[in-house]
């Protein structure tokens, strides 16, 4: 669901900094006051596991399309929506800059359609409503049937909403080439089926920690005492952290080529026998601006492995190198984020 400079206009693109850039402030004045060391680890290495889940797209059997995972839920349920939120930031951000997957002009937009919703919506009117209910009792069965429950309807929900939005943005920006309808009934039932799939493998994780550190995982109680979790927080710690790798070093070299669900509602896919949908030229379409220009000069220059290659060459062993050096670094600038805050924090303090 990356968005191109090409699909808004300037003003569009920058109401949406404004807006995601509100709610990154309101992020980082609520992380200050938090204080749980287990974050720290905790968010360096979910944000990896997001960064490399990514990389990964899925094919949506009969479609021509594909589709990988935003993370937003799985990152909110592990580290709250705040912090969830911010580390969707970093992704985002590092994916934009260093391998040049979503325009720089409409990081802002992206930021909201695939973070917001994921991380606050998903959190506060799915995850923690569902969790904290009687559904299926409050054995440990019972949680496990809620931590699915809300994960498979949050994925899907704000999907949606990240779909719907991006609709209501090129609308807005006034892209005649996608009318409001047509690109609504492409976009929406193509997110659903991805959703679908993000939510079980969100459900999988969160089911993995829940068995091993149940503690890690927000809202989960039971009479007020934690439950007992089978491993050490450093076993489960390095077993997602070998997950990231191995996902983002090895299986992403498995990745459907299809194209993913915007881009396939955007130009179609006709070479492998499927519609044409939209039917926009890859080449040239959406708004052309000095501002979408100059963002993409910039991405030229800062993205030293674009499309998760190596420049100019299809040698495999570029993708497995992104996977793990972007890995490596969203980890790093997440134990950054959450080392600054514990300064602050005792700053205040003293």
């Amino acid at each position: 669901m990356h968005m191109a400079d090409a699909l808004l206009a300037p003003a569009v693109a920058a109401t949406m900094y404004v807006a995601s850039g509100t709610a990154a402030g309101i992020s980082i004045h609520h992380l200050k006051k938090e204080d749980d060391p287990q974050k720290l680890p905790t968010m360096a290495v979910s944000a990896a596991l997001v960064f490399a889940g990514q990389m990964i797209n899925y094919t949506i059997p009969g479609t021509g399309s594909s589709g990988h995972m935003c993370g937003g839920m799985l990152l909110s349920a592990l580290l709250g929506p705040q912090a969830g939120f911010l580390s969707m930031i970093v992704i985002l951000t590092i994916q934009c800059l260093f391998f040049a997957d979503g325009g720089l002009m409409a990081l802002g937009a992206n930021v909201w359609n695939m973070a917001f919703y994921g991380c606050f919506v998903g959190y506060y009117l799915i995850w923690r409503p569902i969790i904290r209910s009687s559904f299926f009792g409050h054995d440990r069965s019972a949680y496990r049937k809620r931590i699915i429950m809300a994960s498979i309807l949050g994925c899907v929900i704000t999907l949606q909403l990240g779909a719907l939005s991006v609709v209501i943005e090129t609308s807005l920006s006034g892209i005649t080439d996608l009318p409001f309808g047509a690109f609504l009934a492409l976009m929406q039932p193509i997110h659903l089926a991805i959703g679908l799939i993000e939510g079980l493998i969100t459900s999988a994780v969160l089911c993995f920690v829940f068995a091993s550190r149940p503690e890690l995982l927000r809202d989960v109680e039971e009479g007020g005492e934690k439950l007992k979790g089978r491993g050490s927080l450093r076993s489960t710690i390095l077993v997602l952290a070998l997950v990231a790798l191995v996902v983002g070093g090895g299986l992403s070299l498995l990745a459907s080529g299809n194209p993913d669900g915007l881009e396939w509602a955007l130009f179609g896919n006709e070479e492998a026998g499927y519609s044409s949908n939209m039917g926009l030229d890859e080449e040239d379409f959406g708004v052309d601006s000095q501002a979408a220009q100059t963002a993409e000069s910039i991405q030229e220059k800062t993205s030293f492995l674009p499309d998760y290659a190596f420049p100019g060459s299809d040698n495999p062993a570029g993708t497995s190198f992104s996977g793990i050096v972007g890995s490596a670094i969203v980890a790093g600038i997440a134990l950054l984020i959450c080392l600054a805050g514990g300064f602050f924090r005792k700053r205040k303090k003293a």
